[in-house]
């Protein structure tokens, strides 16, 4: 076994499953370059033959990455593998993932196949991804709940197919610990070739137990896990890239591996950076990137702390890249300090007109709120990214009048297509007064599955950052907004979320690129 525990990033991919998740091309192309500073292994960039928005994401992400593999979802069938191969073409190193499903339920109801059929075809979609890489992977969807005996003949086939990795996911989550990791190890006793290939894990976090199953296939030998930053996945997630690697280099006394060539002081980084791009906040008590992670509020806790850290730390929060040092932004700051931030960040632009439209959007910030912290600067920076790719409709002004005992009331004025209307409405409050004024203009006739704010720093000159979900016919999309007015965000968040309402659909996801 390989004393390396190899990280496999599913965040693009699965993590972009997760109802609204969906991303731009640029806005995969910034999370990857994220997960490279990582240092991790495998990247899954997509699944290409989703849509054509999709396949060209994962051929951006192949372009622009070096150092990490690239990798490509794919059925087990031809159309979906030569699509993958095509996307794939120009990675320095590219993997095509296959799968099909092996459990009872997925064969009889999903398929409509006989066991003998899925083994033919799981053999046939390995030997179709040999000829466009060496690298594959394969995996058996619903292992958790697919029998044993089977389990090993398909596994076998694909390893004598040219499969390199072996992939076993709890699709639905519903393995415990104990049993998980019996099966990985009764896998890797009962496949006579077992020794050929790498032994994956994948699991989602339906009963909470994504983390505890992965670790635990780790301590019987899977020496690959699947995850995501932030735990982010389609139902309630999947295992937390974070919390694997740091379990792993934290308690090294009992993992029989290391993650020793992980840079985990970039962990903080991407996790905002993800939030920021899906719109879905970390919740303070998450452990290792929320905001509570670190923090000491007891007086016995603190004391301890101060006298020695230890005592109440396991880990150091400088190793996930929190710091006491940095550089303070604010409205006199220059050009330069303002670039050299963002490119600590891990953020480029691609033109000198893109730095200048951030920097103006900088000042104009600095001018509401005396101090910038990394967390603004990428919230400036998604929002001008949202907004250069949606610019059918925007905010122009808002008024509100909100006292007590009255009705409040807005009028808001929008620009669609360079012609600017006007409207007003009342509502319960502030916001729905705002909002509801947006649709009585617009008439989306969308139904609002989400509101839900969160500030971006600290302080009540903070920005806050509004993330609206709004669904149509069966489609949901996320719509983001930040200011340091709370009604403005709201009104930029819904905005946003309309503009992609009203584009042509680039994105679905389908159910059967789970894994």
């Amino acid at each position: 076994m390989s004393d390396q525990l190899i990280i496999f990033d599913t965040t693009l991919r699965d993590g972009e499953q997760s109802p609204g998740a969906s991303m731009t091309m640029d806005e995969k192309v910034r999370i990857a370059k994220a997960l490279e500073r990582m240092k991790v292994n495998v990247i899954e960039a997509g699944f290409p033959i989703a849509s054509p928005g999709d396949f060209e994401a994962v051929k951006a992400v192949a372009d622009v990455i070096k150092d990490s593999t690239i990798c490509g979802l794919a059925r087990a069938l031809d159309k979906d593998i030569e699509r993958a191969g095509e996307a794939l073409k120009n990675a320095n190193s590219g993997r095509i993932h296959t799968f099909i499903a092996t459990s009872p339920i997925h064969m009889q109801m999903k398929l409509r196949m006989e066991p003998d059929q899925v083994l033919e075809q799981a053999v046939a979609a390995v030997k179709k991804a040999r000829q466009f890489t060496d690298n594959v992977e394969f995996s058996p969807e619903d292992a958790g709940r697919s029998d044993l005996d089977f389990l090993c003949r398909v596994l076998e086939a694909v390893i004598d197919a040219g499969a390199g990795t072996v992939n076993i996911p709890d699709t639905v989550g519903y393995n415990v610990p104990e049993q998980f990791g019996t099966l990985i190890h009764n896998l890797r006793e009962k496949v006579p070739n077992s020794d050929k290939a790498i032994f994956s894990v994948h699991c989602h976090n339906d009963l909470g137990l994504a983390v505890a199953n992965s670790l635990s296939a780790v301590m019987n030998g899977a020496r690959q896990v699947e995850c995501t930053i932030n735990g982010l996945g389609e139902r309630a997630g999947n295992a937390a890239l974070e919390e694997i690697v740091m379990a792993v280099k934290t308690r090294q006394d009992i993992f029989q591996c290391n993650v020793d060539h992980i840079d985990t002081t970039q962990i903080m980084k991407a996790s905002r950076l993800v939030s920021s791009i899906t719109g879905f906040a970390v919740q303070p008590n998450k452990a290792i990137v929320g905001a509570n992670a670190f923090a000491h509020e007891s007086g016995i806790h603190q004391d301890g702390v101060l006298k020695n850290r230890e005592t109440y730390e396991i880990m150091r929060a400088e190793d996930v890249g929190l710091t006491t040092n940095r550089m303070v932004l604010g409205k006199h700051s220059g050009r330069n300090a303002f670039r050299t931030r963002l490119s600590e960040l891990g953020i480029e632009f691609k033109s000198e007109s893109e730095l200048n439209d951030a920097f103006a959007r900088f000042k104009k910030l600095a001018d509401k709120k005396h101090e910038i912290f990394d967390d603004d600067l990428q919230a400036l920076v998604t929002e001008a990214s949202v907004e250069a790719t949606n610019e059918r409709m925007r905010l122009v002004a808002l008024k509100v009048c909100s006292e007590t005992g009255e009705t409040p009331n807005a009028s808001v004025t929008i620009e669609l297509d360079g012609v600017e209307q006007e409207g007003s409405s009342e509502g319960g409050g502030p916001v729905d007064a705002a909002l509801k004024a947006i649709e009585k203009m617009i008439g989306s006739n969308t139904e609002l599955l989400l509101y839900s704010v969160n500030n971006i720093t600290s302080g009540t000159d903070s920005q806050g950052e509004v993330t609206v979900r709004l669904e149509k016919g069966g489609r949901i999309v996320n719509g983001l907004g930040a200011d340091t007015d709370i009604v403005i965000a709201s009104a930029k968040a819904y905005i946003n979320a309309l503009n992609k309402i009203m584009e042509p659909e680039e994105r679905s996801h389908p159910q059967t690129g789970d894994v």
